[in-house]
């Protein structure tokens, strides 16, 4: 089984579920979010967004595909891109924090660890770009998939809750405790490569 986890551009933007596609929930403030839909145009104010937060920050995103079929995908920014989070009442996001906005992987392919994936991935790219946390609003009374992610699967990846709440808990993921899954990862990188790649070895005359 062939996993991809490819930065989310406008190109790929399509291979999201119609649905999140059109979804500006934490892109918008609720009365411009309101706003968007009641006008019909929600598709394009997510893809603005998403253009906008590429040029100005980068990479905001991920998609997942197995053997080439999309299959999930991940959305993360800094509070500032993020209006919705500052109606939650366990906001803010702390300053030295990603907000993690929402994930989702399609029902077939839950239970496969990818969510563990997406998770290692994100934390791997912002370790690369100096931050130290992953922080998201989690939904303590989750029940079928929506814009908030179970808090109880972001403590099942290694979050912790840092501002408790019964029905919204803000949750922390410290990039330093990722530092053992990148480790592992490139060291299983590096035995693969090795293997694949060894250099011929120099046979005397």
């Amino acid at each position: 089984m062939g996993r991809r986890l490819v930065p989310l551009t406008l190109d790929n933007l399509p291979d999201l579920p119609k649905r999140c596609r059109a979804c500006v929930f934490w892109e918008l403030d609720p009365v411009s979010g309101e706003a968007a839909v009641k006008a019909g145009r929600p598709e394009l104010e997510k893809e603005a967004w998403i253009s906008a937060v590429l040029l100005e920050w980068g990479s905001c995103g991920r998609v997942v595909y197995v053997d080439d079929v999309p299959v999930g995908f991940v959305l993360y920014a800094p509070p500032a891109y993020v209006p919705r989070s500052t109606a939650f009442p366990t906001s803010p996001v702390s300053p030295d924090a990603v907000q993690l906005m929402t994930a989702w992987i399609m029902p077939g392919y839950q239970g496969q660890g990818l969510g563990r994936v997406i998770v290692q991935t994100v934390a791997k790219d912002l370790l690369r770009r100096g931050f130290k946390a992953i922080e998201a609003f989690g939904n303590a009374k989750w029940t079928e998939p929506a814009c908030l992610l179970p808090a109880d699967h972001l403590l099942a990846v290694g979050f912790k809750t840092v501002r408790p709440h019964h029905a919204y808990p803000r949750l922390r993921l410290e990039l330093r405790s990722t530092l053992s899954w990148k480790e592992d990862v490139e060291l299983a990188l590096d035995r693969l490569l090795g293997a694949v790649q060894k250099e011929p070895a120099l046979r005397p005359l």
